[in-house]
């Protein structure tokens, strides 16, 4: 599962009339800031603010929102007392008073803004009257901050956009100014934020490989992936085409991810306890048991009998996409229950792939597989946090498996098991050490300035960057966004692609039908039999937050196979017919299963008294 996403968008448009602005209406740059008056870091980023302000003169629009610290009865007081300034002006003075009078926000500071500003009573008519309106004022700027995703202050906007750089002024200003790098940074981070975004590629890449093998260039589209590349050395050579790269190498990333994610979900996600794992897992044994039982019974025996694997997996990418799109007609527990199902259902793909769909074995390479094995599992147990040995042994890992007969990706699995996790660090300890380590660099500011920061430093500081995370997060970070955005795509343009002709369905009725029934009817029926089951058994509980009808339409969408169908298939029919005419089955049954999910899902209600715990659940995530 991927990890909470934060809205990354200004919640409320600026509003003059009810915002405090500095600046014309018509600038072309808009900052805004949430802030707390009793908040080291805006008070230090204030005096950031006024150089960037300095520098873009008209061009920039201030805008400031109140995020009163958490829990600071001061931060709030001083927010409310702000919000008293009877006109724009009163209120600025009092904002910069209140964020610099004094080295750290005090109740004397309060006092004195609250004599410059003449303040009516409390205890009078005028007074508590004011003290209402400033209050309500707070309250809206506090709302606004959590439906704009704000977590820390300050946190700033430019355009409406959150800016997550760095606050010095040459940064500020880059972002504001929108210099071609933080253009492109800026869209790159927007779409990836878009939840559909994977699935979209996904989507575009298989129309893209349709098109271009049913074009003019179909055989030079083709001929392109059969190219081999390879190393050399001396007599020994180890050389593949480029679909077998992809297939075999690239591929592995994706299953490392998998597994990265697997370890995470049974250690600290949705499947970590027992109660919360029963319903997926039931779901998802269901979910690939019926459909291969369904493939098994129309194809009972022969050559093609062996596909028996293609119609048990699930592509999350387009089912979540799918039900993100959908918006609040789904609820969000039954994205995390098809989520977490569709994890288990990974663990039962790769078990496939690893004891049907291998080829020949040669002991001497599983054997030195499983003596990099017994060194990661020494690395693991030595403590041992860099990824660098990690991914080191894992190629040699991957290569051993390739050669060993087994399929390549498995290793990817393997290594997922072993790179370390950490216990959460001490961040306040950490805080504490970054400060220090900054505020000695800052008091040699000239000779930083000409020659950066002490090299000391910047290992300090590196060694604190590689503490706030695990290796294992760190790897499913970085590896998770290169094989949702880059690895699955070549994959899809690389295998998706189809002749679409009548001569490839001919002869293969009985395959198709058997792929499809698979999908379309095995996944569904699987997913709430077994579910139902386990409930009657009483194994597991489903919760309130999703009706039945809408865990039928889950798993329908849990019929889009998609990649992981076309890559057993890939494995299961090495004869280009049999693999053509099951790639079509494929697509076939995933656009009806997604539309028969959309269906069904569309107007589903929720069960009474669902509505509160869908709205809390919404929140956490």
């Amino acid at each position: 599962m991927a990890r909470r996403r934060l809205n990354n968008r200004l919640d409320r448009p600026v509003d003059p009339a009810r915002d405090h602005v500095l600046g014309e209406d018509d600038a072309p740059i808009t900052l805004v800031e949430y802030g707390s008056y009793a908040c080291p870091h805006c008070r230090a980023a204030n005096a950031r603010i006024a150089e960037v302000r300095d520098r873009l003169g008209d061009r920039l629009r201030y805008v400031f929102r109140h995020k009163p610290l958490t829990g600071s009865d001061l931060a709030r007081r001083a927010a409310e007392l702000a919000e008293r300034a009877p006109d724009p002006k009163s209120f600025w003075e009092a904002h910069v008073a209140l964020m610099s009078r004094s080295g750290e926000l005090t109740e004397d500071d309060l006092k004195a803004v609250a004599d410059e500003l003449h303040l009516p009573k409390d205890t009078t008519k005028d007074g508590k009257e004011q003290v209402k309106r400033a209050k309500a004022r707070v309250v809206a700027d506090q709302k606004s901050a959590r439906a704009s995703g704000v977590m820390i202050t300050p946190t700033f906007f430019i355009n409406g956009r959150r800016y997550d750089g760095p606050w010095d002024e040459s940064s500020f200003a880059d972002a504001m100014l929108g210099r071609l790098g933080h253009r492109v940074r800026a869209a790159a981070l927007d779409f990836a934020t878009w939840a559909p975004s994977a699935g979209i590629l996904l989507l575009i890449a298989a129309v893209l490989a349709v098109i271009l093998t049913n074009s003019a260039w179909g055989l030079a589209f083709h001929a392109f992936w059969e190219q081999t590349f390879g190393l050399r050395l001396g007599e020994r050579s180890f050389a593949l085409p480029l679909i077998d790269w992809i297939n075999d190498g690239l591929l592995t990333i994706f299953f490392l991810v998998v597994g990265l994610e697997i370890k995470r979900e049974f250690t600290v996600g949705h499947l970590a306890s027992p109660h919360e794992a029963a319903l997926p897992v039931a779901a998802a044994i269901g979910g690939m048991v019926v459909p291969a039982a369904l493939y098994m019974l129309i194809i009972p025996s022969g050559p093609l009998a062996h596909g028996w694997g293609v119609p048990m997996a699930t592509d999350t990418a387009f089912a979540v996409a799918l039900i993100v799109m959908m918006g609040a007609r789904v609820p969000v527990a039954l994205r995390i229950f098809l989520t977490a199902a569709a994890i288990v259902d990974d663990i039962g793909a790769i078990l496939v792939v690893a004891l049907f769909y291998s080829e020949a074995i040669h002991v001497e390479y599983l054997v030195a597989a499983a003596a990099v094995t017994a060194a990661l599992w020494l690395l693991n147990g030595s403590r041992v946090y860099s990824v660098t040995p990690y991914a080191l042994l894992g190629v040699l890992l991957w290569f051993c498996v390739h050669e060993g007969g087994l399929h390549a990706t498995l290793a990817g699995v393997i290594l997922a098991l072993f790179v370390p996790t950490r216990p959460p660090p001490d961040l306040n300890a950490l805080t504490a050490q970054a400060n220090a380590i900054l505020a000695a660099e800052a008091r040699h500011s000239d000779e930083v300035l000409r020659h950066g920061p002490s090299v000391p430093a910047l290992r300090a500081l590196d060694a604190i960057h590689d503490r706030l995370e695990s290796p294992a997060d760190r790897l499913l970070r970085y590896a998770g966004a290169r094989s949702s955005y880059i690895i699955l795509p070549l994959f899809a343009l690389a295998n998706a692609g189809v002749q679409l002709s009548m001569e490839v369905v001919r002869g293969h009725e009985q395959l198709m039908a058997a792929i499809m029934a698979g999908l379309v009817i095995g996944k569904p029926l699987g997913l709430l039999a077994a579910s139902a089951l386990a409930v009657w058994l009483k194994l597991a509980v489903k919760p309130n937050d999703y009706s039945w009808r809408q865990l039928l339409g889950a798993g329908a969408l849990a019929g889009i196979g998609f990649t992981m169908s076309l890559f057993i298939a890939s494995q299961a029919f090495p004869a280009a017919n049999d693999f053509a005419a099951a790639k079509i089955a494929v697509f076939a049954a995933s656009i009806v299963s997604a539309l028969i999910g959309v269906v069904i899902l569309w107007n589903a209600r929720c069960p009474p008294g669902a509505g509160d715990d869908g709205d809390e659940t919404r929140e956490r995530e």
